[in-house]
């Protein structure tokens, strides 16, 4: 388990937003779970954006009517015989509050209020917003398409409600047999791990920007120079130091080790160690020693620390844990001594 406050923590980093002065109230609020920390994010930014204007934006809409709007669409008016209906089917562009965004919004907060997992103070705090929002429809959080959101200067404040309300709809429900909806207490592990990797990405160029922290598009070094095929290999985190090099690859997992059951053995997950052997000698390609490793595993509810070096080929591959259950100022300390240590 993740201390939640902690996971508010966590989002501070990967959307900046969240560290402004009306968000810092819920630093020092106690949470019982994930859907409640979300719910209570939510209902501050959704009030923020009300005082601001709920935007509106033009939204294409396509309807049978007896009066010409923008363009008939002839197609769908044959198709559907409107002329014996004395209509036609007309497409036309509508500036309008009832928008893809708006609707989202609306459905996320309704999905808290009405599930029994969320504290009643969250509850009436999203309840007195939805009144706002009585002309703007609610969607199926099945059918979201996400990859239809984009973000432009007028509605760039919406971005990290959107991803809230990715994480509560992608990450925490959940449907139960008779139909119900319901929130998980914690997000599950590909939402934490993505959360996770954005997180150690972040506080290294908040706190490091000397070692340029970035996430990197690794070439493949082969001796005929023929790449076709090969896979893409994109780091978690590359810091660079001088003539130093150090990829993290952040990694999130109910249970850290691999067990080998017929031996009773635990592990490191092959796979992981394949893939960073494979980023660390595709960047060294002169073998000089002087890119390292790092598979960076979150702790969560196991008792198991790992803190090993392995030097391989002449690199030095690290593998260790990061204690997320512990005071954030500890999680600081762990991130700073992964630098300190290394000596970039």
């Amino acid at each position: 388990m993740i201390k939640i406050q902690n996971i508010y923590y966590m989002l501070c980093y990967a959307f900046e937003v969240l560290k402004k002065e009306s968000y810092e109230k819920l630093k020092d609020e106690k949470f019982e779970n994930t859907a409640d920390l979300f719910a209570a994010i939510l209902a501050l930014g959704v009030a923020e954006q009300v005082k601001k204007g709920i935007i509106k934006d033009y939204e294409i809409r396509n309807e049978e009517t007896s009066f010409l709007r923008g363009k008939i669409d002839v197609s769908s008016s044959i198709k559907q015989q409107t002329m014996l209906r004395s209509k036609m089917v007309c497409v036309y562009d509508e500036f309008t509050e009832n928008t893809y965004l708006n609707q989202i919004l609306k459905t996320t907060m309704n999905l808290l209020i009405r599930n029994p997992d969320v504290e009643t103070k969250q509850k009436q705090s999203l309840k007195i917003l939805i009144p706002y929002f009585n002309r703007i429809d609610e969607i199926d959080p099945y059918k979201i398409q996400w990859s239809r959101l984009t973000y432009h200067r007028n509605n760039a404040t919406y971005e990290m409600l959107l991803n809230i309300c990715y994480l509560i709809i992608n990450g925490l429900l959940m449907t139960e047999e008779k139909g119900t909806k319901k929130l998980a207490k914690y997000l599950d592990d590909q939402r934490m791990s993505r959360l996770f990797e954005k997180f150690v990405l972040n506080y290294y160029r908040k706190h490091y920007p000397e070692l340029y922290p970035s996430s990197t598009i690794i070439k493949w070094h082969t001796d005929n120079g023929d790449t076709e095929f090969l896979p893409q290999m994109k780091t978690d985190i590359t810091l660079t130091s001088k003539n130093k090099i150090l990829i993290i690859d952040t990694k999130y997992y109910s249970k850290t080790m691999q067990i080998n059951r017929l031996y009773n053995t635990k592990t490191i997950h092959s796979h992981n160690m394949y893939q960073i052997f494979t980023y660390v000698k595709n960047v060294d390609k002169t073998n000089s020693g002087n890119v390292s490793a790092l598979l960076l595993y979150a702790k969560t509810d196991e008792s198991i620390d790992l803190n090993k070096d392995y030097i391989i080929g002449g690199n030095r591959i690290s593998v260790k844990t990061l204690d997320l259950n512990t005071d954030f100022s500890d999680i600081e300390k762990q991130l700073n001594e992964i630098v300190e240590e290394l000596k970039l």
